[in-house]
């Protein structure tokens, strides 16, 4: 079942007010689940049915991504601005320390709530912020061909190709191992999400000052990656589990960067699995 999306207006404390759209279901402890930089919520679709047999589930945009506009003028989009952006979408939404899984960016910004001790639990798939200079240049590299590949295509020509497996593959094989199971309509949606994407270039640039070093204490802490991510290596799961010595560490075989569509069973279980 699709819930529709909604929006919230946040105004935090010493900040300037924002709004974030959600999606929201299922009943139970809350679970929230962040995408990463260029998707949007629907990227977690394919679970989060799964997760709202037991969970109150809200999905966000977040903000300058999805339906979520940008943020006012002259807000930071790093990491150390943003997390307290979201404990305070946590507020407005009558949320209390909710359990949180995130994903490529998404799972980095868990991870600093997690640090801070905002949230109950956290699972990070494919987190940000473990690489080296290397790898990040390279992912972002990635990144930016994507975003200009979103921009430059017509919306017919991204219609057309959707229509067919090779056609997906050429336009998300890059974060998806199996792209041929994600829906045209899917593919054209969240192609639309990455090119009309306000947050994106702030978000990369503040992005090439992060390297996640901090330990994330008290919190039961997942961080899980895909065998097939072609964009963060797995070996950054491993200094991810060099950093965050209590974590978890889970593979998860055939999955890309973006593993919820390649195999929703196992990236529910994987996250039901660290909320308990």
């Amino acid at each position: 079942m699709v819930a529709p999306v909604s929006f919230v207006d946040v105004s935090p404390a010493g900040r300037p007010a924002f709004t974030v759209a959600y999606e929201r279901k299922g009943a139970g402890a809350p679970l929230v689940l962040l995408h990463g930089i260029g998707h949007h919520l629907q990227a977690w679709r394919p679970v989060s049915d799964i997760l709202a047999a037991s969970h109150e589930v809200i999905a966000l945009d977040l903000p300058g991504f999805g339906a979520s506009p940008a943020l006012p003028p002259g807000a930071a989009y790093d990491l150390g601005s943003v997390a307290p952006l979201l404990t305070a979408t946590f507020a407005a939404l009558g949320l209390d320390r909710p359990h949180i899984a995130g994903n490529s960016l998404g799972g980095l910004l868990a991870l600093e709530l997690g640090r801070g001790r905002h949230v109950r639990s956290v699972t990070a798939l494919s987190p940000a912020g473990f690489w080296t200079q290397a790898e990040r240049r390279y992912a972002f590299g990635v990144l930016r061909g994507m975003r200009a590949g979103a921009k430059a295509l017509p919306p017919p020509a991204v219609g057309l190709l959707a229509r067919s497996a090779v056609g997906r593959a050429s336009l998300t094989s890059t974060i998806y191992a199996h792209p041929g199971r994600r829906s045209a309509s899917a593919v054209v949606a969240e192609t639309e999400a990455l090119r009309g994407a306000a947050g994106f270039a702030p978000t990369l640039a503040a992005g090439r000052a992060v390297l996640f070093t901090d330990d994330v204490p008290d919190v039961p802490v997942t961080i899980a990656w895909g065998s097939r991510d072609r964009l963060l290596p797995r070996r950054q799961g491993v200094r991810a589990k060099h950093a965050i010595p209590g974590a978890r560490l889970v593979r998860l075989p055939g999955c890309g960067h973006v593993p919820m569509n390649d195999d929703p069973a196992l990236v529910a279980r994987v996250i039901l699995d660290t909320a308990r």
